[in-house]
């Protein structure tokens, strides 16, 4: 992750774990499609609030953040191990049915993010499922706060997945937000299964 980004996470932790969202429907669409007490894998957890979802249905959950600052939140909020991970460092392989990376890998440079959806192929068991979201947009930059975004357009999106691995397309939509900074954006769900 580029580091000032990562940096904004650290220095604000306590603000952005207060600001972070409840789960949505999205969330639970996603659980309904794995096998009960599945594994999973959430990379960028934030505050905890999606894992503890996971948790409370049964979920083997492996929680992790690239903020060891906001691991630290979300373990004291879950009860419960989270992690201070970044994406290069997954190495694990046929690990887990599910990996959830909601508003995360936004964040990875766009050199970087086919070797990171690579690296959640591998770790995902064979029919294992993957979600991620991301902030449409036409190239990379900074938000006011200076983190930075990868904003890809769907079609170049759907290039760097079919490098990173077969995967097969179960469903993509798109909702509208405000963001940490108040800034309207659309994002992009997107969920795939692995595929041999």
């Amino acid at each position: 992750m580029d580091d000032d980004t990562l940096q904004f996470y650290r220095r604000n932790a306590e603000a952005y774990a207060g600001w972070a969202k409840a789960p949505s429907t999205r969330l639970v669409g996603f659980l309904a499609m794995l096998p009960e007490a599945g594994s999973i894998l959430e990379l960028g957890c934030g505050a905890g609030n999606h894992s503890k979802e996971m948790l409370s249905r049964g979920f083997r959950v492996r929680a992790t953040d690239g903020s060891p600052e906001m691991a630290a939140i979300a373990s004291q909020r879950l009860n419960h191990p989270v992690e201070a991970m970044l994406f290069d460092e997954l190495d694990e392989r046929n690990a887990y049915d599910g990996v959830w990376a909601s508003a995360c890998l936004l964040h990875a440079t766009r050199d970087e993010l086919a070797g990171i959806l690579a690296r959640i192929h591998r770790a995902l068991k064979p029919g294992g499922l993957f979600y991620a979201s991301y902030k449409v947009g036409h190239g990379d930059g900074r938000d006011s706060l200076g983190r930075y975004y990868n904003y890809p357009p769907p079609e170049w999106l759907e290039a760097t997945y079919a490098a990173a691995g077969p995967w097969t397309k179960v469903k993509s939509d798109t909702s509208e937000i405000k963001s940490f900074d108040e800034t309207p954006a659309t994002m992009l769900h997107i969920v795939v299964r692995k595929g041999a």
